[in-house]
């Protein structure tokens, strides 16, 4: 009698040891902050180890030195779409690892618009010229407390910007650090 319970014991706690997520998200709304901005997002699952991210950022900017008279900074928006491919969210949950929230690398293909809608700056009459950018990105992401979470993200695309006056194009880096939390 005694082996019965103890072999359906062991069978309970091997499923639930399994309960991992092997797949992303359905949907994950939250928050993240860094050095490189402010961001509001949402995640929706599109397949088994693809989300889209669909994200509104606030970008900083700092200048100065000895060409400018004052050390200026401005806070700009931008609007990101990114499909993600957690490649390897199911090995992790076989492993027993954390990916509750998606926790786990993936390669992206950010899509940025960088739109000259405003910017809050310590210096007057700043603007910025409309921008696209394309950049493929490396990235992971790692739960903590219950909804917290880390991401690091770098890439390096291509960028346009566009506008009545001039047109200009090249290389852009992103590098992201962010800590945030999940709704």
């Amino acid at each position: 009698m005694k082996t019965k319970f103890l072999l359906i014991g062991l069978v309970a706690i091997s499923f639930c040891s399994k309960a991992q997520n092997s797949t992303v998200e359905k949907n994950i709304t939250g928050a993240q902050i860094g050095l490189f901005g402010l961001d509001f997002y949402n995640e929706t699952r599109l397949a088994d180890k693809i989300a889209l991210r669909a994200e509104a950022s606030l970008f900083p900017a700092i200048w100065g030195g000895d060409l400018y008279g004052k050390t200026g900074f401005a806070f700009y928006p931008a609007l990101t779409l990114q499909p993600k491919f957690y490649y390897n969210i199911g090995r992790r949950a076989e492993k027993g690892k954390n990916t509750k929230n998606n926790g786990a690398n993936y390669l992206g293909l950010q899509v940025r618009y960088i739109p000259n809608w405003f910017v809050i700056s310590n210096t007057k009459n700043v603007s910025l010229s409309n921008q696209i950018n394309f950049i493929p990105t490396f990235g992971f992401r790692r739960n903590f407390a219950e909804n917290f979470n880390y991401e690091f993200k770098a890439g390096l695309g291509y960028g346009t910007t566009f506008g009545e006056k001039f047109n200009e194009s090249g290389a852009v880096l992103d590098l992201s650090i962010k800590v945030g939390y999940d709704f």
